[in-house]
């Protein structure tokens, strides 16, 4: 508050909700005196964050006052007036403010929800997101809202106190729909599948995936284990600025394919590019072969952004000003000859390899088929020879990852083995122009808090570049020190 106070922006009231944080079950420290220690609770940290008077307010003071059946008028707006400004992180510069209207928006996120779980007025619904980015907004509040959906609304961690905290919730409330992420899933593999068994999930119908493509691996893992292999999985793809579901298969509807984001929604114009701007989506009907290029959208939809706040020329020039008379994703695609897409990654996450266009999410599945790997991350670094090489970091299993700690100080916790059987596994799954240059330990990968991999900062250190500017999106910033530290172990493989 007070940093928004020196900008110039005064805010009139600040109504704050008792959180609990990620102390110790019977940690006695509070956020207020009258904060006890109790079994299985987590209380606050004691924040040394003064209220002001006059402004700052408790929610729980607040609703204590309030008198039961007190009447809420509605405020009534126009369809076009600004209903919230959501600042998207994205893989490069500062957070942009993405501006979503009131009509729109809430048609779209209303629609979608509604078919792409195929909501029934019997459902729990639960999707795992923080409420404070996109899929939050758009997911856990105004699509299930705009539907009178019942909810589960969770806030915490999937592996607190245990990796089964998501299983044991579907158990207990009975959940019908379940959306989460693929960090989320592959955080969950790592620990086992006795987690995941051990609950009843037979409540369970659609199953669905948000914030990245998800990897063949963690597909079949969601679908057999945490399905047993009869719920529908919906794939979804969207972004910050569409506001809600863009590509997404529909439960029953939809041959599923792992990894797939397969159709457009209702009324989506998706497309694919050539890097010339020619429509190569017609081709694969006609040619019936599969064809890659930039993401598309050629028509406008009800929840699409309006601007960037404050800065309309950057909103032109960022996602229409490539491809005129388009929406550019930023991400690339390829549209087999079933008229299915098939993410490929952010286009600024492809690499040119000796005159190679590589994929780092097409390395970064390859990865992922080897069992010991939970995660991987896969960025470009420069090369006397070929322009740029393949950089990757590597996060092992837990179980694997504790078998060599006590490698962590001279920088061998992956082996020269593991290194030789990840660099065949790519060989094999793509060529051997794809070989990585280089392969890094990372315990930890920096993240957004809604999951996303910073791939800027990885950038930065595969290149040896430790200015890493706008930080203010990272989660934990002890892996800085963790990932540089063991960076200067890393050899030519």
């Amino acid at each position: 508050m007070d940093m928004c106070e020196d900008k110039g922006y005064f805010i009139q009231r600040c109504v704050v909700f008792q959180h609990v944080t990620a102390f110790p079950s019977k940690s006695t420290n509070g956020i207020s005196n009258n904060v006890e220690s109790k079994d299985g609770v987590r209380p606050a940290s004691m924040l040394d964050v003064p209220l002001k008077d006059g402004r700052d307010y408790w929610w729980h003071d607040i609703i204590s006052t309030i008198p039961e059946n007190t009447d809420c008028p509605v405020e009534w707006v126009n369809s076009e007036d600004p209903l919230f400004i959501l600042y998207t992180s994205g893989s490069t510069g500062r957070p942009k403010g993405v501006v979503h209207t009131t009509g729109g928006y809430m048609v779209y996120t209303a629609t979608t929800f509604f078919y792409t779980f195929d909501y029934h007025e019997d459902d729990i619904y639960w999707c795992t997101a923080d409420a404070g980015w996109i899929t939050g907004h758009s997911y856990v509040v105004y699509g299930p809202l705009l539907n009178g959906a019942t909810s589960v609304i969770f806030e915490g961690i999937p592996t607190w106190p245990d990796p089964g905290r998501y299983w044991s919730i579907v158990d207990r409330y009975k959940v019908t729909k379940f959306y989460t992420a693929p960090t989320a899933i592959r955080t969950l593999i790592k620990a086992g599948d006795q987690y995941v068994q051990c609950y009843d999930r037979t409540s369970l119908k659609v199953l669905g995936s948000v914030g990245e493509p998800i990897n063949v691996s963690a597909w079949e893992w969601y679908y057999n284990v945490v399905g047993n292999g009869r719920c529908s999985i919906v794939d979804t793809f969207w972004q910050t600025e569409t506001g809600g579901h863009m590509l997404t298969s529909l439960p029953g509807a939809n041959i599923m394919k792992p990894g797939c984001a397969t159709k457009p929604f209702f009324g989506i114009d998706a497309r694919i590019l050539s890097e010339s701007g020619e429509d190569l989506t017609e081709n694969s009907k006609t040619l019936g072969i599969n064809v890659e290029g930039y993401l598309v959208f050629a028509k406008p939809w009800p929840g699409m952004m309006r601007t960037i706040n404050n800065n309309y020329e950057l909103f032109e020039s960022v996602y229409f000003k490539r491809f005129p008379g388009y929406y550019v994703a930023g991400d690339g695609s390829v549209l087999d000859k079933d008229g299915d897409f098939w993410i490929t990654g952010r286009l600024d996450d492809m690499l040119n390899v000796s005159g190679h266009l590589i994929s780092t999410a097409e390395v970064e599945n390859a990865l992922l088929l080897d069992p010991n790997v939970s995660e991987a991350a896969v960025v470009g670094r420069k090369h006397p020879v070929k322009g740029e090489c393949l950089y990757c970091f590597v996060t092992l299993k837990d179980s694997i990852l504790n078998d060599h700690m006590n490698g962590f100080m001279n920088g061998d916790i992956i082996t020269q083995e593991m290194k030789s059987e990840l660099c065949q596994m790519i060989r094999t799954k793509i060529g051997p122009f794809a070989t990585p240059d280089y392969i890094q330990s990372a315990p930890i990968l920096p993240k957004t808090r809604s999951g996303k991999i910073i791939r800027r900062i990885l950038r930065k250190i595969a290149n040896e570049d430790y200015d890493f500017g706008d930080t203010s999106t990272l989660l934990d910033y002890s892996c800085l020190e963790t990932l540089i530290k063991l960076s200067k172990f890393v050899i030519n493989t």
